[in-house]
């Protein structure tokens, strides 16, 4: 909590909600109702989607899409460095919830369409979470402001619903589960769990990890589930900055990488 303390000190805004999966209680909240910038955590209801379009036959996993029909977005991401044109629409989401890549992200939702993704998201009761647009690297004044926006309160019930069976149904949560526990973005609280970014979902020492990161000028998020011997926990954390320099963009680094400590010692 120092750490959280130090950077509202600093004029940061910070959003903290965590929540004990098999208790069924709030272990620490801050500010967790207030609607924030959360970027590429918007990747996860388009995932749903994506997730629940396949189970009910409204999109081929195997349907091919091409890279030049994508809205662009260049600023990272693993498709644009690839020689294939095309991929399926099983490999977009597994490229866009393992490494978040922006291409992918947008050629899904693209797919399912934003009006879906943002009445799956009312049908679940998440009046405070909205995927508003794709990845964009330059934002003009008829684009929205952001990608996503939500409350780490939304964010962290949504993956507790995830890998409770609870989103749409067992067979969508499960997708969406098997995909997230692959992500490799361990940059900010995943560093605390010492796992190895490109295979950590089958752990030696049965760490149950999952997560889903933003990251975006001024704005870091992060929204997972960590689970241990001891106790299993959802939680989501937004950070907004002025990202004016190197160490104010370290200082919230390490924030979330202790905020990750403590939740490592709370589940074990």
């Amino acid at each position: 909590m120092r750490a959280l303390d130090g950077l509202t000190e600093t004029g940061a805004r910070v959003s903290i909600h965590v929540s004990d999966l098999d208790r069924e209680i709030v272990v620490l909240a801050g500010d967790d109702f207030v609607t924030y910038p959360v970027a590429g955590l918007g990747s996860v209801p388009i995932l749903i989607e994506t997730a629940a379009g396949v189970r009910d036959g409204r999109l081929d996993p195997d349907a091919r899409v091409a890279r030049e029909s994508v809205v662009p977005a260049v600023a990272g991401g693993l498709w644009q460095r690839m020689h294939a044109q095309t991929l399926r629409v099983a490999d977009l989401a597994a490229l866009s919830a393992e490494t978040g890549d922006p291409l992918a992200t947008n050629a899904l939702l693209g797919m399912v369409g934003l009006d879906a993704v943002r009445n799956r998201l009312v049908s679940m009761g998440f009046t405070r979470l909205a995927v508003l647009d794709g990845y964009r690297d330059v934002r003009g004044p008829d684009d929205a402001p952001h990608m996503a926006v939500g409350t780490t309160r939304d964010l962290a019930r949504l993956m507790t619903l995830i890998v409770n069976g609870q989103v749409v149904d067992a067979t969508v949560s499960a997708q969406v589960g098997e995909w997230l526990t692959r992500s490799n973005d361990l940059s900010l609280v995943g560093s605390a769990t010492g796992l190895d970014p490109s295979a950590h979902d089958d752990d030696r020492h049965g760490l149950l990890f999952l997560n889903r990161t933003g990251h975006d000028d001024g704005v870091r998020s992060e929204a997972g589930v960590i689970a241990g011997p001891r106790a299993g926990v959802a939680y989501a954390m937004t950070v907004c900055f002025d990202d004016l320099s190197m160490a104010h963009r370290l200082r919230v680094h390490d924030a979330f990488r202790t905020f990750g400590v403590d939740l490592m010692e709370y589940v074990y």
